[in-house]
């Protein structure tokens, strides 16, 4: 009989690699799955009822299992090809980085690091409840990114930082098996849950999470959710948190119609440190509204700032959202309004919701203005169909008395004349055309997180391939380089993305345009055709393509009957 092992991957592109592994090991009966910390541990809980004799995960979330099965747990070890790999990719970003890691991991990478003369520096760590400490002491040295197992990855994302992750690779993977093969037998640590209890009972608190001092999940109550509510993401922000003030914080999160209210609080019990958070579900009204969309995930991406227009336009913004006077910010579509606002918001909001009002779908009659108690900023969106003025600005004025801050975002000009009026700062947003010295970076980050979901090879661009992608992308936008740039990842086979790549890809596009758009008739009617064209890629959605196009609805409502 096959000895049932179950690999859970903490991330998703590991899978390629475990598919690969599976015909090498035809004595094993194999599966796998992805799930990350808590996740990984309800898989392994549901794989042990089913028989699965071993477990291989890795990092945290295999210390997370250890804790939740009584059947053996493999925790995979990184190889020195992996480390050569994923430091020989971190090397590539300008930013200044660190390795953060256990001294399995650290022991090796400043060994690889002295070897290959790497521009990154090591910090080693003992336990993970000193990963946030450190994050925050190396943000203030002006690190820029961090790479280390997903733990330090998570944390790195809730302080702002670039997270990268180190993977694991073939050699990995097989070794584990290997191990698998001769390892059948675990012990259970029991832990101290009965004596927390007396402390807040269940009585008192419906929703209860409790972690020790190593963010381990060691248990679970919850009365009005299925399963938790708390992604991975928010969690980590919230134990980061908690580690800072050793006290209590205090947090709000979105899930689905309603808000979810946590308290966290520091409990030591005979010396042991633990984390326990209460959670209460609130209902709040204006998640209902059509048009109004609350942004409760935690910005993940890094914001490209070496041209001096983009450095220029951010101080700006600063400024203003500091002494939180409304902001107009002008630009055409695919240049960054949405996401630079979430930035700013992310940046320097400490607490209160971002939420977006659209007006195509939203009556401004509707807005329920007590309901915007706990927001702290709002993006105001398609703004071509407000016919009230006053409304507006009496709307303007109550964010303002409330302390919210406010961005206006459009991309036509004639539309910022009324707001001007209000005296509402306008700023416009460089297109990248200005902002040339950004694409390097842009297309850097694309290539590494293509490379982490997706499993893509090429993890730099050569100067040769990233000049001609440049021309190329002479008059595109930041969603147009991210779509190109996937194109070409996809495709290359190689670790360095070369001119003939992005040939072939910009090759391609050019015959898929041709064969697609007649080019014969007057200028008006090539128009047309293309009008037409990007209608039918956005499935008629006359305000998706009036936005690609640069234009507004009315006026393609116009070219289209001319």
């Amino acid at each position: 009989m096959k000895i049932k092992v179950h690999i859970i991957a903490p991330y998703e592109s590991m899978l390629y690699i475990i598919k690969e592994c599976i015909p090498l090991f035809p004595e094993l009966d194999i599966a796998y799955s992805v799930g990350d910390l808590a996740k990984g541990a309800e898989i392994a809980l549901s794989e042990e009822k089913k028989g699965t004799d071993i477990i291989i995960s890795r990092g945290g979330t295999a210390k997370l299992i250890k804790k939740a099965v009584s059947i053996p747990v493999i925790d995979m070890q990184l190889s020195g090809y992996d480390m050569i790999r994923s430091l020989s990719l971190a090397s590539h970003f300008e930013d200044k980085t660190a390795i953060v890691g256990f001294p399995s991991i650290t022991s090796g990478a400043q060994a690889i690091i002295d070897l290959l003369e790497l521009p990154l520096e090591v910090f080693t760590i003992n336990s993970s409840d000193e990963v946030a400490p450190l994050l925050l002491e190396l943000k203030n040295l002006n690190f820029k990114q961090i790479a280390g197992d997903v733990i330090t990855l998570e944390t790195a994302n809730a302080y702002g930082l670039k997270g990268f992750l180190i993977q694991s690779g073939k050699e990995t993977i097989i070794r584990s098996l290997e191990d698998a093969k001769l390892i059948y037998g675990y012990l259970y640590n029991s832990n101290k849950i009965n004596y927390i209890l007396e402390q807040f009972t269940l009585q008192q608190n419906r929703n209860l999470l409790i972690y020790d001092a190593n963010n381990e999940l060691i248990y679970e109550h919850l009365t009005d959710f299925f399963s938790s509510p708390i992604t991975e993401e928010q969690l980590s922000l919230l134990h980061a948190d908690l580690d800072l003030q050793q006290n209590k914080i205090t947090r709000n999160f979105v899930w689905n119609d309603c808000l979810i209210d946590i308290a966290g609080y520091y409990q030591s019990i005979n010396g042991q440190l633990y984390k326990i958070y209460m959670l209460q579900k609130i209902k709040y009204n204006i998640l209902k509204q059509d048009g109004i969309t609350l942004h409760a995930d935690t910005l993940n991406e890094p914001i490209a700032a070496i041209s001096a227009p983009i450095r220029f336009l951010l101080d700006r913004i600063k400024v203003l959202y500091e002494r939180n006077e409304p902001i107009l910010l002008q630009g055409d579509p695919g240049t960054g309004k949405d996401f630079i606002t979430s930035y700013i918001h992310q940046t320097y909001t400490k607490d209160g919701m971002l939420i977006t009002i659209d007006f195509q779908q939203c009556q401004l009659d509707n807005i329920d203005k007590d309901a915007l108690t706990n927001v702290r900023t709002i993006k105001i969106k398609n703004i071509d169909p407000i016919q009230d003025h006053k409304k507006v600005a009496q709307l303007i004025q109550t964010c303002l008395k409330q302390n919210i801050h406010l961005f206006i975002i459009t991309t036509d000009s004639s539309a910022s004349l009324f707001f001007q009026k209000l005296r509402i700062n306008k700023l416009i947003m460089p297109s990248l055309a200005e902002r040339e010295e950004d694409i390097q970076p842009l297309v850097q980050y694309f290539l590494a997180d293509f490379h982490q979901r997706l499993g893509t090879a090429p993890v730099k661009i050569s100067n040769d391939a990233l000049q001609l992608l440049k021309d190329y992308t002479r008059n595109a936008n930041i969603d147009d380089l991210k779509q190109i740039v996937k194109q070409i990842a996809l495709i290359e086979k190689d670790f360095v993305i070369h001119s003939d790549t992005i040939q072939s890809v910009v090759s391609d596009s050019t015959k898929d345009i041709a064969g697609t758009i007649s080019l014969n008739g007057t200028l008006r009617e090539i128009e047309k055709e293309i009008i037409k064209h990007v209608l039918m890629e956005e499935n008629n959605n006359q305000s998706k393509a009036a936005e690609r196009l640069g234009i507004n609805r009315a006026t393609l409502w116009r070219k289209l009957k001319e």
